[in-house]
């Protein structure tokens, strides 16, 4: 099944490329930053009363579907009736810009908490918003206090409620898949939860890692088919799991960046 949302502006001069400049530094940015503050501050004030599945899925949803409209961004949704509504997934993705949190935030339609790195905890509102929803800060340079603090978040998921990971750790640079790590396949082995392998495509377009700029375009959102960890929790089970979802992932791809 696919899906394609139209998420189109008159005034951004896609006609005019050389206008696009005014529109991303004159409007895209001030109202990012506008809805990022408002957007914090409502997720911080759910949360507190409770409705955390109600910050997550409505306000900071509406946050991201908000940034693709503004870009504007297009997105086409392939394989959206494989996810099974209810189950808690391991969702798995490649990363190659920015763009991709708003991909997967707005247009997933799942409830995730995000496996973060510690720097990003540090950005004012982002910071109390993703903290308040439960999303899962690690430093990656203490890997064994990663991993403990991984096991805790999940073991408190409640049903239907999953966890995000960017396997490949980082973002890419030169566009070309990296090599995954192993923290989302173990966590999928011990707590006996499928993986979703999601491919993000075209965001790179969008805005490349280390670029402050922005162009309009079309990305493609691709959920595979679910695959279930192995019943015993070995290092061959995480090392095949990696393997079939790297793959999978990978299939969605161009063939130039499936290397490495």
């Amino acid at each position: 099944m696919s899906n394609s949302y139209e998420l189109q502006s008159d005034c951004t001069g896609n006609d005019r490329p050389w206008l696009y400049p005014l529109w991303q530094w004159g409007v895209l940015i001030p109202l990012v930053v506008l809805i990022t503050l408002v957007a914090a501050t409502l997720a911080v004030l759910l949360s507190l009363f409770g409705f955390k599945r109600a910050a997550n899925l409505g306000v900071a949803a509406s946050w991201a579907r908000s940034i693709a409209w503004l870009t504007p961004m297009r997105v086409d949704i392939t394989g959206a009736d494989r996810i099974v509504p209810g189950t808690r997934y391991v969702v798995v993705a490649n990363h190659q810009s920015q763009y991709d949190i708003p991909l997967v935030y707005g247009f997933s339609g799942l409830d995730l908490r995000w496996v973060m790195k510690a720097e990003l905890g540090k950005i004012p509102f982002i910071a109390q918003g993703c903290r308040a929803i439960g999303h899962i800060f690690i430093d990656r340079g203490q890997p064994d206090a990663a991993r403990d603090t991984i096991r805790r978040a999940v073991s408190r998921l409640g049903p239907g409620t999953g966890v995000m990971f960017f396997a490949e750790g980082t973002r890419s640079r030169t566009g070309r898949l990296l090599k995954f790590r192993k923290g989302a396949f173990q966590v999928a082995v011990e707590q006996g939860m499928p993986v979703l392998p999601v491919s993000l495509v075209g965001t790179r377009r969008i805005l490349k890692p280390g670029s402050v700029r922005v162009h309009p375009g079309r990305v493609r959102l691709v959920f595979h088919e679910p695959i279930m960890p192995p019943d015993a929790p070995t290092e061959q089970a995480v090392s095949t799991l990696c393997v079939k979802t790297r793959a999978a992932i990978a299939s969605a791809l161009d063939e130039s960046q499936c290397k490495g």
